[in-house]
């Protein structure tokens, strides 16, 4: 990975143009197309599947004036008068009969109406007109909103002075997420601590402009997706808060490792691929999580939930790739001056300057300073006696390393108790009530719930067929008398069959407020009730409307938490056992995520439930949390958790592999990568934060605890806890079970592959002149060695012959010489790629072709020369014995050799056989062979011999003696 991302940071860097013109081409393109193509948002919450959808749809084609969506005009009489005067009750009725004629509205209901009861309250002093629309909450028109609004203003200027009317209802229920000035707050907070960081305005606004561009490209998916389904109108926010948020991070991280190479002394094009190399493959890693952890709410098998997962992981996704390209090409057309301290230095080297002219007595010619040394460029590396530079940071992680056992138990108690609060967290989905008290619809909530009961902002439908009822009114009016009775039940305002009298429904007003717990209860004890009522009428009742979708939606997403905590958690388990090659760090990380969630879970309660910092933090109402707020939340902390682990563990970890005593890594690992964690953290939190005060009320409580969640898990649990933990394990920190090890893929996140391939560039010589040598080569099994201390060296147009009686031992290394199997030791190189790091690379310029076990040899040889491998090995060469077929392998060998020197691409042999006498048959005449002898030991060991050449035709052996 990190030799990957080594290439394309440096192409970056150098096409840096090209680079930037194909993104903003792109961001153009996407954007004009999601302007002129774009179907609006849909907020329409459907849970296929579910009683309550159910019974909605067969109400569509069956019931249809009371399917679609609703909306309600409350009329208070002035004070000390009641809607029974005749100065109100007029105007009421001659504004529902106006009403009626709306385009969009399908029905209207006098609350003075003898067919539907309780729409007057109890006291006389407030009615209820309900309107019926055509179509759902979703498809009702600006238009047919617009006309209503009106004509509840035209209907409080009719009535008294003093009455008051407030327009609400389903319809209204749900408000547009807008961005607001607040939300820049964070931008520029984010600015400031980039600015801090760097040290450079032009290096803090890479990431701001990176992040911004992802961002933009982003919206212009997602709004462009909505040809192909419906998308959520918190989608685009969510994904707007996240990309911007990982957007900024992720850029900082290239930044700052480029930024620390620049002080070292390396040069910037080749600390840009480097950057992009190290601190990149950490970016990668960490953005596959959070894809992955996002792309994972489909298990709650909801489908706005699982489109806003895909959304926001295509934002962060966008993120990645801007990071990775982007960042390296805006290096690029910085160069040399976001190095920290240029300018100091610079000062300095002209002071300098200065001294030695005026030392210059007499001279009228200015001298020019000499260039200062460039310092050769530094490994990857951390060298192992560097001392662990001074500063806050190294302090804090010697105060929490000196007593491990103290600190652990000190935050594990502390986050313990801040996370008690989640026990009481409720769910729900947000209704006209999470409203700002200003809201016409919040002000008709209000209204209804004081001179109604809360019960009437979220009535209930029962609905069943009756096809097969002799007297469809008698059993509607039974069925509502017996549901008027229970417990729970404040109303039944209607209960009547439709015009076919095939369909039946009920509408039970519930005591209590649609997010209320009783009120669930309620439908839980309807639906408990479903075989009394078959048994004693009939019919098979299913409970809906919207509440009770609403509860239903949020039943699923509780019942989703703990599949989707097991996935995740399980998921972070895998993932950094393969990075860390560690049992403990993976435990250790999961568990500290786990807090994280609680203490962010915690403080979502005890904001939007109990009440605290609520005026402050502008929280109109208190109560259930949004339904889909955990399982989002737990995807995108567990992905920005694994960001902090990732980079700071992985810091930790390069030093104690390049050689720190473990514990002493911690501190200098600690120290290196702190820093640019810190300021990750504070621009993720002040990104989160801006979202709070004036956000959206589907996204305050995710917001909010995203920034509780980063705030807990970067500086407790990841800056405070994991260096305790690691300090406490010290060597044992890194153990993981050789069977283990070997069945895992490796992620290179510390481009410790990269390292090697740096080192090795100019071997076994300068131009890259061999297609493939090895030095000291050892592969075998956990049981057996086959090769031991094997070395060569194989130039274009030779061949390496392997010969001896040990098959296997001559298979493995033909396996290994083309990156089909791993060596246990030593140094190979094949065509310019270091072998195992860049395996992939040399299987796609190798071929292997196993003539012992080929049906037509010819064929599979001429199938393997049709790729125009560099390296072709060719096992069991003795096998073919019929001279045709040899004949015709030598001549299909001299073409792919002979094309090979036309294109100028490189192309040589390695063969194995039992003995090599007889190959002037077979390989070409040009092509000099170069053996390896290869001879069982009694201890399974094979070894090299020195070459012996007395086994090759006299032709060969002259060749090989002029060598």
């Amino acid at each position: 990975m990190s030799s990957l991302l080594y290439s394309i940071g440096r192409w970056a860097f150098r096409a840096r143009k090209l680079v930037l013109a194909l993104w903003l081409m792109l961001l153009v393109l996407l954007g004009g197309g999601a302007v002129a193509f774009n179907q609006g948002t849909d907020d329409s919450f459907s849970i296929p599947g579910t009683e309550s959808q159910e019974a909605l749809d067969t109400l569509s084609r069956t019931f249809p004036q009371v399917s679609g969506t609703s909306a309600q005009i409350v009329v208070v009489a002035p004070k000390g008068g009641t809607v029974d005067d005749a100065d109100v009750k007029t105007p009421v009725e001659d504004a529902v009969e106006s009403i009626a004629k709306v385009d969009g509205v399908s029905g209207t209901t006098s609350p003075y109406s003898t067919r539907v009861k309780n729409l007057i309250s109890d006291d006389r002093s407030a009615a209820i007109v309900q309107v019926q629309l055509k179509g759902q909450q979703t498809t009702v028109t600006p238009e047919t909103k617009t006309a209503l609004k009106d004509a509840g203003a035209d209907l409080e200027k009719a009535l008294p002075s003093g009455s008051q009317v407030a327009v609400g209802g389903q319809v209204f229920s749900q408000s547009l997420p807008s961005l607001s000035a607040t939300e820049l707050i964070g931008v520029g907070i984010a600015l400031i601590v980039l600015i801090v960081t760097f040290g450079s305005i032009i290096a803090a606004g890479m990431p701001l402009a990176t992040a911004l561009l992802g961002v933009g490209l982003s919206m212009a998916l997602i709004f462009l997706a909505t040809l192909f389904g419906s998308i959520s109108q918190t989608t685009p926010m969510l994904a707007l808060m996240l990309g911007l948020a990982v957007g900024i991070d992720y850029s900082l991280f290239i930044i700052s490792r480029h930024q620390s190479q620049l002080k070292a002394g390396v040069d910037p094009e080749e600390s840009a691929a480097r950057a992009v190399a190290t601190a990149g493959s950490a970016v990668l890693f960490a953005g596959i999580t959070v894809i992955i952890a996002l792309a994972g709410l489909a298990v709650a098998n909801i489908p706005f939930l699982t489109t806003m997962g895909l959304a926001a992981s295509v934002a962060v996704a966008v993120a990645v790739l801007v990071a990775l390209t982007l960042t390296p090409a805006f290096l690029g057309f910085a160069g040399a001056r976001i190095t920290p301290g240029r300018r100091a230095a610079r000062r300095a080297a002209a002071a300098s300057a200065a001294g030695d002219r005026a030392q210059e007595s007499g001279s009228a010619q200015d001298a020019s300073p000499a260039p200062t040394p460039t310092p050769s460029s530094p490994s990857l590396a951390h060298a192992a006696t560097a001392e662990i530079p001074r500063g806050p940071f190294r302090t804090w992680v010697r105060a929490v390393t000196r007593f491990p056992i103290v600190t652990i138990v000190a935050v594990v108690v502390a986050l313990g108790i801040a996370a008690l609060p989640a026990l009481q967290l409720r769910l729900a989905l947000p209704d006209a009530g999470t409203h700002p008290k200003s809201d016409p619809a919040r002000i008709a909530y209000d209204l209804v719930s004081e001179h109604f009961g809360p019960g009437y902002n979220g009535p209930l439908i029962v609905t069943g067929s009756i096809i097969s009822s002799t007297d469809p009114v008698g059993l509607m009016e039974k069925i509502g008398s017996e549901i008027a009775d229970l417990p729970g039940v404040a109303a039944v305002p209607l209960a009547t069959p439709n015009q076919n009298a095939d369909t039946g429904i009920v509408q039970v007003i519930p005591t209590t407020a649609p997010d209320d717990p009783k009120t669930a209860d309620l439908v839980s004890e309807l639906r408990a009730k479903h075989q009394h009522f078959l048994d004693e009428y009939g019919v098979d009742l299913k409970v809906t409307g919207t509440t009770a979708a609403q509860i239903d939606v949020s039943t699923r997403l509780g019942g989703a938490l703990l599949p989707f905590g097991i996935l995740v958690v399980g998921l972070s388990l895998v993932l950094l056992t393969m990075v860390f090659r560690s049992i403990a760090v993976p435990i250790k990380a999961a568990l500290g995520y786990l807090l994280s969630v609680g203490v962010a879970f915690g403080a979502v309660t005890a904001v939007f439930e109990w009440g605290w910092l609520a005026d402050a933090l502008h929280v109109d109402k208190t109560g259930p949390v949004i339904s889909f707020m955990p399982i989002i939340l737990m995807g995108v902390l567990f992905g920005l958790a694994m960001d902090y682990e990732v980079f700071l563990v992985s810091r930790i970890r390069e030093d104690y592999v390049h050689g720190r005593d473990a514990r002493r890594a911690v501190q200098s690992g600690f120290v290196g990568s702190a820093k640019v964690v810190t300021a990750a953290a504070i621009i993720m939190i002040s990104v989160f934060a801006a979202f709070v005060p004036e956000g959206d009320t589907s996204i305050k409580p995710i917001a909010l605890g995203l920034a509780v969640g980063v705030f807990v898990d970067a500086f407790i649990v990841r800056m405070t806890l994991v260096p305790a933990v690691l300090q406490l394990l010290g060597e044992k920190a890194w153990w993981m079970p050789r069977w283990l090890d070997r069945i895992l893929p490796s992620f290179d996140v510390e481009g410790d592959g990269l390292q090697k391939e740096l080192e090795l560039a100019d071997w076994p010589e300068p131009g890259g002149a061999f297609v493939a040598a090895a030095d000291g080569l050892s592969v075998g099994t956990r049981r057996r060695s086959l090769l031991h201390d094997v070395s060569f060296r194989l130039r274009d147009g030779e061949a390496l012959v392997v010969h001896g009686p040990d098959r296997t031992a001559a298979l493995a290394l033909l396996m290994a010489a083309t990156g089909r199997t791993k060596a246990t030791a030593g140094t190979m190189k094949v065509a310019g790629f270091v072998l195992p790091t860049r395996s992939a690379a040399v299987r796609s310029r190798t071929a292997v072709v196993r003539l012992d076990a080929a049906e037509t040899p010819v064929d599979d040889v001429r199938r393997a020369l049709a790729d125009r491998p560099q390296l072709l090995a060719l096992d069991a060469v003795d096998a073919v014995t019929d001279p045709v077929e040899r004949r015709r392998i030598r001549a299909a060998l001299s073409g792919a050799l002979a094309s090979a020197h036309d294109a100028g691409r490189p192309f040589a042999l390695v063969v194995s056989c039992v003995d090599p006498s007889g190959l002037d048959d077979l390989l070409p005449e040009s092509v000099e062979p170069n053996d390896i002898h290869l001879g069982a030991e009694p201890a399974g060991a094979t070894h090299a011999a020195t070459r012996d050449h007395t086994d090759l035709p006299a032709a060969h052996l002259e060749k090989a003696n002029a060598r």
